[in-house]
């Protein structure tokens, strides 16, 4: 119990967390089980229990100075990758998907970024990184789980790494790219209004600066939650050339608003190039460079540039207030 009190946590590969013990277990009219049985680490990294799973003791004490580490100030010396690569790493096909963890490690000082809670919630990633020696915390969706849509694991995940970031003084980059909020009844079952809910909560009432940068999909109330609850909320919302907006993904958009013409097109192809048209439509008014014009976001910017744009607005919001104490868990 009182390693979940912990900030953040961190457990070795042999390690077992519960709340109680086999005996206690079998005191309690369980069952009797080894103490192997219980709560080993791939369930425990599963539920979202151990923050960071490490191999063993002497790699799990290196994390937790690099974790402290964050919230200790600036680093004097850093290194980072060739920020043009970042042009090359989202693909011209908007329904192609890519690895967004190496959008963060290329955007990231080099060898920076601690991701956390991994292999739970994995729509979203929640990572501690530098740049040019700053410490941030970083949210991000990825686009291979779901297409990017927020569910309730990584909605709760990401509101209290939100919070976690909040409470130590940490900014905050936000790379949002997302359809919105998972629906559907199975969706329902996993209690997404309520997690959900958590995350839009969370990411407008922070105190500590919020950088958006929309890679590409910025849809529906998803985006809102991961822009702090509107894209005029952060200190900086700016958008790659990829990205496109709407109050939906431009998809389900054309099948609902033109449904009355879609359906009166009996002809297969002709149904199929009228889609087409209406999409084309929408992805125009929607582009990045479109919403930017009416000042929805503040600028549509080179991805080479976006570490020089956060930077500047870092500056622009003046001293972070930062927390002295943090309470690591090494288990």
């Amino acid at each position: 119990m009182i390693f979940g009190c912990a900030d953040i946590t961190i457990a070795t590969a042999d390690s077992n967390i519960g709340l109680a013990g086999p005996a206690m277990i079998e005191g309690g009219g369980l069952g009797r089980f080894t103490p192997e049985d219980i709560g080993p680490i791939e369930v425990q990294t599963a539920n979202g229990v151990v923050d960071l799973a490490v191999s063993d003791e002497a790699e799990g004490a290196l994390m937790a100075k690099r974790i402290l580490g964050c919230f200790q100030g600036r680093l004097p010396e850093y290194s980072a990758a060739d920020q043009r690569l970042l042009r090359q790493l989202i693909p011209e096909d908007r329904l192609r998907v890519y690895d967004v963890r190496k959008v963060i490690a290329t955007l990231a000082d080099t060898d920076s970024v601690i991701e956390l809670r991994a292999a739970y919630g994995i729509g979203i990633i929640t990572a501690l990184v530098r740049i040019e020696g700053i410490a941030f915390g970083l949210i991000a969706n990825d686009p291979r789980h779901l297409g990017g849509a927020i569910d309730g694991p990584a909605a709760e995940k990401a509101a209290r790494f939100l919070q976690l970031c909040d409470a130590y003084g940490l900014p905050i980059v936000s790379l949002c790219d997302t359809p919105g909020f998972m629906v559907g009844p199975d969706s329902e079952k996993t209690a997404a209004v309520r997690r959900g809910s958590r995350l839009i909560i969370a990411s407008a009432n922070l105190s500590v600066p919020l950088f958006t940068v929309v890679t590409r999909k910025g849809y529906g109330l998803g985006a809102q939650a991961m822009a702090g609850g509107s894209f005029h909320r952060p200190l900086l919302s700016v958008a790659w050339p990829t990205g496109e907006f709407g109050p939906m993904g431009l998809e389900g958009a054309v099948n609902l608003g033109f449904r009355k013409e879609l359906e009166a097109e009996t002809d297969p192809v002709a149904r199929k190039a009228l889609f087409d048209t209406l999409l084309a439509r929408m992805y125009a008014q929607g582009k990045a460079t479109s919403v930017a014009s009416y000042l929805e976001v503040d600028a549509v910017i080179d991805p080479a540039e976006t570490r020089a744009w956060l930077m500047r607005a870092l500056r622009a919001a003046g001293p972070v207030r930062r927390a002295t104490r943090a309470w690591v868990d090494v288990w």
